[in-house]
Protein backbone atom coordinates (compact mmCIF):
# COMPACT_ATOMS: atom_id res chain seq x y z
CA UNK A 1 0.00 0.00 0.00
CA UNK A 2 2.61 2.60 0.98
CA UNK A 3 4.72 1.86 -2.22
CA UNK A 4 1.48 3.08 -3.96
CA UNK A 5 1.28 6.16 -2.35
CA UNK A 6 4.89 6.87 -2.84
CA UNK A 7 5.49 5.79 -6.76
CA UNK A 8 4.59 9.75 -7.81
CA UNK A 9 7.20 11.79 -8.61
CA UNK A 10 6.07 14.55 -6.14
CA UNK A 11 6.48 14.13 -2.68
CA UNK A 12 3.58 13.08 -0.85
CA UNK A 13 3.81 14.96 2.40
CA UNK A 14 6.09 17.69 0.87
CA UNK A 15 9.95 18.11 1.27
CA UNK A 16 10.28 20.49 4.16
CA UNK A 17 10.32 18.91 7.74
CA UNK A 18 7.53 18.95 10.43
CA UNK A 19 6.88 22.37 11.79
CA UNK A 20 6.70 20.44 15.02
CA UNK A 21 10.40 18.96 15.01
CA UNK A 22 11.52 22.16 13.97
CA UNK A 23 10.14 23.43 17.02
CA UNK A 24 11.19 20.64 19.24
CA UNK A 25 14.34 20.05 17.81
CA UNK A 26 16.17 21.81 20.50
CA UNK A 27 15.64 18.91 23.17
CA UNK A 28 17.56 16.57 20.64
CA UNK A 29 21.42 16.27 22.43
CA UNK A 30 24.10 18.33 20.11
CA UNK A 31 25.14 15.49 17.59
CA UNK A 32 22.71 13.16 18.18
CA UNK A 33 21.89 9.69 17.00
CA UNK A 34 18.77 10.21 15.70
CA UNK A 35 16.29 7.25 14.59
CA UNK A 36 13.47 8.01 12.79
CA UNK A 37 10.64 5.69 12.37
CA UNK A 38 8.43 4.81 9.00
CA UNK A 39 10.22 8.29 8.19
CA UNK A 40 8.58 8.12 3.96
CA UNK A 41 10.32 10.31 1.50
CA UNK A 42 12.79 11.94 4.15
CA UNK A 43 11.52 15.30 5.17
CA UNK A 44 12.44 14.76 8.90
CA UNK A 45 15.27 12.92 8.61
CA UNK A 46 17.47 14.51 5.89
CA UNK A 47 16.70 17.92 8.10
CA UNK A 48 17.86 16.30 10.98
CA UNK A 49 20.97 15.25 9.27
CA UNK A 50 21.65 18.74 7.97
CA UNK A 51 21.70 20.30 12.01
CA UNK A 52 24.12 17.88 12.35
CA UNK A 53 22.95 14.32 13.89
CA UNK A 54 24.03 11.23 12.70
CA UNK A 55 20.20 9.82 11.34
CA UNK A 56 19.40 6.44 10.51
CA UNK A 57 16.00 6.33 9.41
CA UNK A 58 13.26 3.41 8.08
CA UNK A 59 10.73 2.76 6.06
CA UNK A 60 9.22 -0.41 4.55
CA UNK A 61 8.57 1.63 1.09
CA UNK A 62 11.25 1.46 -1.58
CA UNK A 63 9.86 3.79 -3.24
CA UNK A 64 9.70 6.08 -0.47
CA UNK A 65 13.29 5.58 0.24
CA UNK A 66 14.37 6.12 -3.58
CA UNK A 67 12.74 9.54 -2.96
CA UNK A 68 14.29 9.79 0.51
CA UNK A 69 17.98 9.15 -1.50
CA UNK A 70 17.27 11.64 -4.04
CA UNK A 71 16.31 14.46 -1.67
CA UNK A 72 19.28 13.54 0.72
CA UNK A 73 21.58 14.12 -2.29
CA UNK A 74 19.90 17.49 -2.82
CA UNK A 75 20.18 18.68 0.49
CA UNK A 76 24.21 17.44 0.59
CA UNK A 77 23.80 15.01 3.78
CA UNK A 78 23.99 11.70 4.25
CA UNK A 79 21.35 9.23 6.18
CA UNK A 80 21.67 5.73 6.75
CA UNK A 81 18.54 4.46 5.07
CA UNK A 82 16.96 1.52 5.87
CA UNK A 83 14.27 -1.04 4.48
CA UNK A 84 12.05 -2.11 7.20
CA UNK A 85 8.89 -1.86 8.55
CA UNK A 86 7.61 -1.20 12.70
CA UNK A 87 7.28 -4.85 13.07
CA UNK A 88 10.71 -6.12 11.96
CA UNK A 89 12.83 -2.98 13.76
CA UNK A 90 14.84 -4.57 15.79
CA UNK A 91 14.52 -1.71 18.99
CA UNK A 92 18.10 -2.36 20.65
CA UNK A 93 18.60 -1.62 23.75
CA UNK A 94 20.17 1.85 24.33
CA UNK A 95 20.58 2.36 20.94
CA UNK A 96 20.42 5.55 19.92
CA UNK A 97 20.36 8.71 21.51
CA UNK A 98 16.72 10.15 20.53
CA UNK A 99 13.82 8.50 18.24
CA UNK A 100 11.72 11.23 15.87
CA UNK A 101 8.15 9.66 15.58
CA UNK A 102 5.71 11.55 13.18
CA UNK A 103 2.69 10.78 11.71
CA UNK A 104 3.10 7.25 12.37
CA UNK A 105 -0.69 6.12 13.17
CA UNK A 106 -1.08 3.41 10.89
CA UNK A 107 -0.25 1.33 13.81
CA UNK A 108 -3.92 0.06 15.57
CA UNK A 109 -3.54 -0.21 19.23
CA UNK A 110 -2.03 -3.65 19.97
CA UNK A 111 0.88 -2.48 17.18
CA UNK A 112 1.29 0.55 18.58
CA UNK A 113 1.73 -0.90 22.14
CA UNK A 114 4.98 -2.91 20.72
CA UNK A 115 6.02 0.22 18.73
CA UNK A 116 6.10 2.56 21.60
CA UNK A 117 7.33 -0.94 24.09
CA UNK A 118 10.16 -0.40 21.15
CA UNK A 119 10.99 2.89 21.27
CA UNK A 120 11.07 2.90 24.59
CA UNK A 121 13.64 0.18 25.19
CA UNK A 122 16.09 1.75 22.04
CA UNK A 123 16.16 5.64 23.41
CA UNK A 124 19.62 5.66 25.88
CA UNK A 125 18.73 6.44 29.24
CA UNK A 126 18.59 10.24 29.20
CA UNK A 127 17.68 9.88 25.44
CA UNK A 128 14.52 11.70 24.44
CA UNK A 129 11.33 11.22 22.09
CA UNK A 130 9.73 13.36 20.18
CA UNK A 131 6.33 11.77 18.92
CA UNK A 132 3.92 13.73 17.19
CA UNK A 133 0.86 12.51 15.54
CA UNK A 134 -3.35 13.31 15.50
CA UNK A 135 -5.92 13.07 18.45
CA UNK A 136 -8.88 11.34 17.61
CA UNK A 137 -11.23 13.65 16.54
CA UNK A 138 -8.89 14.73 13.90
CA UNK A 139 -10.96 11.53 11.89
CA UNK A 140 -13.78 14.32 11.79
CA UNK A 141 -11.24 16.68 9.99
CA UNK A 142 -10.64 14.61 7.35
CA UNK A 143 -7.10 16.20 6.44
CA UNK A 144 -4.59 13.54 6.77
CA UNK A 145 -4.39 10.19 8.64
CA UNK A 146 -5.91 6.91 8.77
CA UNK A 147 -9.90 7.21 9.78
CA UNK A 148 -9.44 5.36 12.56
CA UNK A 149 -10.43 7.27 15.48
CA UNK A 150 -8.71 4.28 17.92
CA UNK A 151 -5.18 4.77 16.53
CA UNK A 152 -4.50 7.97 17.51
CA UNK A 153 -3.09 10.00 20.68
CA UNK A 154 -4.19 11.53 23.64
CA UNK A 155 -2.13 12.77 26.03
CA UNK A 156 -3.32 10.28 29.00
CA UNK A 157 -2.45 7.48 26.88
CA UNK A 158 0.89 8.37 25.28
CA UNK A 159 1.92 9.23 29.32
CA UNK A 160 0.62 5.78 30.08
CA UNK A 161 2.98 4.34 27.33
CA UNK A 162 6.13 6.12 28.79
CA UNK A 163 5.60 5.87 32.74
CA UNK A 164 8.08 8.26 34.83
CA UNK A 165 9.41 10.02 31.67
CA UNK A 166 10.18 13.38 32.44
CA UNK A 167 7.81 15.36 30.22
CA UNK A 168 9.90 18.68 28.27
CA UNK A 169 6.72 19.03 26.13
CA UNK A 170 3.15 18.23 25.31
CA UNK A 171 0.42 19.68 23.68
CA UNK A 172 -3.34 19.00 22.46
CA UNK A 173 -4.33 21.09 19.61
CA UNK A 174 -5.48 22.53 16.54
CA UNK A 175 -3.92 24.06 13.58
CA UNK A 176 -3.29 24.60 9.88
CA UNK A 177 -0.89 22.12 8.70
CA UNK A 178 -0.26 22.10 5.07
CA UNK A 179 2.78 19.14 4.12
CA UNK A 180 1.79 17.93 0.60
CA UNK A 181 -1.20 16.29 -0.66
CA UNK A 182 -0.60 14.07 2.43
CA UNK A 183 -1.93 16.44 5.19
CA UNK A 184 -3.30 19.44 4.10
CA UNK A 185 -5.51 21.58 6.15
CA UNK A 186 -7.08 22.13 9.84
CA UNK A 187 -5.69 19.41 11.73
CA UNK A 188 -6.19 17.93 15.76
CA UNK A 189 -2.36 17.62 16.99
CA UNK A 190 -0.74 15.84 19.68
CA UNK A 191 3.14 16.99 20.41
CA UNK A 192 4.90 14.71 23.21
CA UNK A 193 8.55 15.33 23.93
CA UNK A 194 9.84 13.19 26.91
CA UNK A 195 13.05 11.76 28.38
CA UNK A 196 13.95 8.61 29.38
CA UNK A 197 14.84 8.05 33.63
CA UNK A 198 18.77 8.36 33.37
Amino acid sequence: MWNERYASEDYLFGTEPAAFLVAQSAHLPHAAHVLCVADGEGRNSTWLAAQGHAVTAFDPAPNALAKARRLAEARGVTVDLREAGVESWPWEEGAVDAVVAIFIQFAPPDLRARLFAGMARTIRPGGVLLLHGYAPRQVGYGTGGPPQAENMYTLPLLHAAFPGWEVLHEADYEAEVEEGRGHSGRSALIDFVARRPA
